[in-house]
This record gives structure tokens, C-alpha cells and sequence, in this order.
């Protein structure tokens, strides 16, 4: 008899995923404080492998969420976000470079990302807002170079963010906020890159949403999912 293929175990992404759910769980739950739940679900964004992922959850017991009696659902924190617009195919760059050398650079509003973008930043910075974004099908990726500099990302919750870079006296960060598909073909932002002596910042707001704004909104949609939590028998 042959031998049997081996299972293949979680790719960084799913592992990635499930790890953020159990924090997410585990703080609702009422198991971690909210800087110690702020700090880990930081560290899952920038975690490179799958070992990392493990010890971040590894004193957390897997959450089981009980059966809720029939009962009217309670109102959800906000509305599900409506899908980003999408661009037609003739529409979208294949490559596009943004180069911001001891000075910025913006894109914001409605536009149109090109499949790929390459970004540079030297001694300046970069933001790029993806709220009114028209995205293509599939894939959008973004390569940042950041050097003494930094480039903020800002997206809408309903696109999916793939991100992971090598960062050198400097940061690659992932705040707080889920952006979760709202659609099977729900857009997804890949973003990697380097940053020395720089950091880039991706950020989950709302069209026309403040940062400020955005803390208070992400502060009371874990305080509602706690409440729903401790109304479960």
C-alpha cells in the first residue's frame, strides 16, 4: 500500500485569522484587559510565522460560545459594511509607482489603485486612503520602501487586508479594527514591503471617519459584544 499524503497544516493567514478570533473571544469573554488584548492582537497583525501566532494564545483556553435560547437577535453595533466599489477592467493601471522623497504624498477620495504600486518614501511620507478606492477583482497589492519615513493605510472594514513586511528600527503595524469580506468576491489589499528607520500604519475606518472617531466607534463595538457574551445562560 502506498503511503498517505500528510495533512497540510494552516497557512500564516488562516492561522492568523483564527488567532485574532480567539483574542477577540477571549477579551468578550472577559479572559484579558484591554491593554493586554490591544498588545497581543497588535503582535498577531506583525507575527511572520506560525509559532509566533501559537504563543500569543497558548495560555488562553479555547472559548465555547453556548447555546442562546430562541430569542430575538439583539441589534448589531452597526450595519454590515456595504462592498467597496469596483473598477471596470479597462480602468485599472497594471503598475504605478508613488515616490515621496523629503515630502509627501496623498491619494484619497475616489480613485483608482493599480494592481500593483510600488511606494518610496525617503525622509518624507505617504497616505493612502482606500475608503472611496475603486478596486479591480481579486488581488490589489502595495509594496512600500519606507526609509526614514512612514505611509499610513487607511481602508474600509469591507476589504480584506493581507500584510506582513520586514521592518528594521521601525514598524510594520496593523491597528485595531477588523476588516472582514462582506462579498465572495470581496476586494483584497495585499500590503508588504521594508521599512528602516520607518514605519508604515494600516488603519480600518469609515468613509469620512476620524481617527478619534474610529477608536470611540471600534471602543463600543467590543463593549456591545461583551454585553452580548455575558447575556448568554
Amino acid at each position: 500500500m502506498g503511503q498517505q499524503s500528510p495533512v497540510p497544516g494552516p497557512t500564516l493567514a488562516e492561522k492568523r485569522e483564527k488567532t485574532i478570533q480567539l483574542l477577540i473571544d477571549s477579551f468578550a469573554s472577559d479572559r484579558l484587559a484591554v491593554e493586554d488584548y490591544e498588545a497581543r492582537l497588535d503582535l498577531a497583525h506583525r507575527a511572520t510565522d506560525l509559532s509566533s501566532l501559537e504563543k500569543l494564545v497558548s495560555d488562553l483556553p479555547a472559548v465555547v460560545t453556548p447555546q442562546a435560547p430562541a430569542r430575538s437577535a439583539p441589534s448589531p453595533a452597526r450595519p454590515p459594511a456595504p462592498r467597496p466599489p469596483s473598477a471596470l477592467p479597462e480602468e485599472i493601471r497594471e503598475h504605478q509607482f508613488l515616490v515621496a522623497i523629503m515630502g509627501g504624498h496623498e491619494r484619497r477620495g475616489p480613485w483608482t489603485p493599480a494592481r500593483k504600486s510600488t511606494v518610496l518614501t525617503l525622509m518624507g511620507g505617504a497616505e493612502l486612503d482606500f475608503r472611496e478606492a475603486r478596486f479591480g477583482t481579486g488581488v490589489t497589492e502595495v509594496e512600500i520602501f519606507a526609509m526614514m519615513g512612514g505611509v499610513e493605510i487607511i481602508v474600509p472594514p469591507g476589504v480584506v487586508v493581507d500584510s506582513g513586511g520586514f521592518a528594521l528600527m521601525g514598524g510594520f503595524g496593523h491597528g485595531p479594527g477588523r476588516t472582514e469580506a462582506t462579498a465572495p468576491d470581496a476586494p483584497v489589499l495585499r500590503v508588504t514591503g521594508i521599512a528602516i528607520m520607518g514605519g508604515v500604519d494600516i488603519h480600518v475606518r469609515l468613509t469620512g471617519e476620524s481617527a478619534s472617531d474610529a477608536k470611540r466607534r471600534q471602543r463600543e463595538e467590543r463593549k456591545h459584544l461583551r454585553r452580548q457574551r455575558r447575556e448568554l445562560p
